[in-house]
């Protein structure tokens, strides 16, 4: 245990019109610090997660943060990119530093502003996550990717349109509870499952209610050494934080098996000295229901084949055996790319220190967070626990 998080703050996820990643970095970082009770100039570090890749034309953004203190200028500031999981990137990255003992007090924050593009462009951008010698052209971008794998999933084991719809109205049930979301409408089971008008196929088997929604957003956290957090108001404390890379070409894996997750599971479970029973909750990255599934296979929830049966008995729902996204996920939160992983960190911390208003987990001690970039290409595990009981 080398680091906590002391203090957050979150912007709701939508289409921000008047907000590009100046503004959006601005409200988070100034909010993040006075939640936490220190002053910027006890800053060390600051470390922004951003993909951009055309979202914006603003590349280089770590050093905008100076602008809303005089106190940040001459502060180290570092832009962290891989791909959807650039806000762990980013986390991970000041645990490192203070870990390093080259800082106490480290902002982290992350962006993203998707909606000012067009929706083609917005896919082309997405797809620079995939290894485009071989997926570059696939149909319908990322949706496109996470539709192949589907497709393959549903060859091996069977159509599993049940389970992806209800992973889908589970999470759109659980974001009417969440203030930050941006869809907070429980859609319900038949008009996930069922392909209309509103709800069309999108790629393979994929509906629209299976993929999450373009996002603009931010959020912040403020970490610091345990010796430091000791004297402040609250802190959740990093039992785990561990980061697994797989090749890029889904040609050289098994796409329906998530083997980096896997690995990041088995080592932060590890590292932990927990088992995937203990944790109260999770925070799983599911930019499509497809993932979400794969992911209750990859985590250790159930065999590998037998997701569905997460679903139908009910285990992942908000008062089941292992809460799976009480926050509505990416699914009805939205995706703000940079800004995803920030946002799962500071939601969790929400959990464990009871301020989590309608979508708390009751009871809640211990958290896992799964954030990943690409399919399955970059994967971040985090377990977190309040460091005071």
């Amino acid at each position: 245990m080398t680091a906590c998080i002391v203090g957050w703050s979150h912007t709701p996820f939508g289409k921000h019109e008047n907000d590009d990643i100046e503004s959006l970095i601005g409200r988070v970082a100034v909010q993040a610090l006075e939640d936490a009770g220190i002053g910027p100039d006890e800053v060390d570090e600051i470390f922004v997660g951003n993909f951009n890749e055309g979202f914006s034309r603003q590349a280089f953004p770590s050093s905008l943060a100076l602008q809303f203190s005089d106190h940040f200028r001459f502060k180290p500031a570092t832009r962290v990119e891989n791909a959807c999981a650039s806000g762990s990137a980013a986390v991970y990255q000041g645990l490192k530093s203070i870990a390093a003992r080259k800082a106490r007090f480290v902002l982290v924050i992350g962006v993203e502003k998707m909606t000012a593009i067009s929706g083609k462009e917005i896919g082309d951008v997405l797809l620079k996550a995939s290894y485009q010698k071989e997926d570059g052209e696939i149909e319908g971008g990322f949706a496109g990717v996470f539709g192949l794998i589907a497709q393959k999933y549903f060859q091996k084991h069977g159509d599993q349109s049940d389970a992806l719809a209800g992973i889908a109205a589970k999470n759109h049930k659980n974001g009417v509870e969440n203030p930050l979301a941006q869809m907070r409408k429980d859609l319900g089971f038949e008009f996930c499952r069922n392909v209309s008008e509103k709800n069309p196929l999108v790629a393979g088997p994929l509906k629209r209610t299976d993929c999450s929604l373009v996002s603009d957003g931010a959020a912040a956290l403020v970490l610091a050494d345990v010796e430091s957090a000791l004297g402040l108001k609250k802190a959740v404390a990093f039992r785990a934080a561990e980061q697994v890379n797989d090749y890029l070409p889904m040609s050289k894996r098994d796409i329906t098996l998530f083997e980096g997750c896997e690995q990041a599971w088995g080592q932060a479970l590890e590292a932990a000295a927990v088992k995937l029973d203990d944790l109260s909750f999770v925070e799983t990255h599911d930019c499509f229901t497809i993932a979400e599934l794969l992911e209750y296979e990859a985590m250790g929830l159930t065999k590998r084949g037998q997701g569905a049966r997460a679903v139908a008995e009910g285990w992942t729902e908000k008062d089941g055996r292992l809460p799976v996204n009480p926050s509505g996920g990416l699914k009805a939160k939205g995706h703000p790319v940079g800004a995803t992983g920030v946002s799962m960190h500071v939601l969790s911390a929400m959990q464990l220190t009871g301020a989590a208003g309608g979508i708390q987990v009751k009871d809640a001690k211990l958290g896992g967070i799964f954030n990943m970039g690409g399919a399955a290409v970059a994967n971040y595990v985090s377990i977190l626990e309040p460091l005071r009981s």
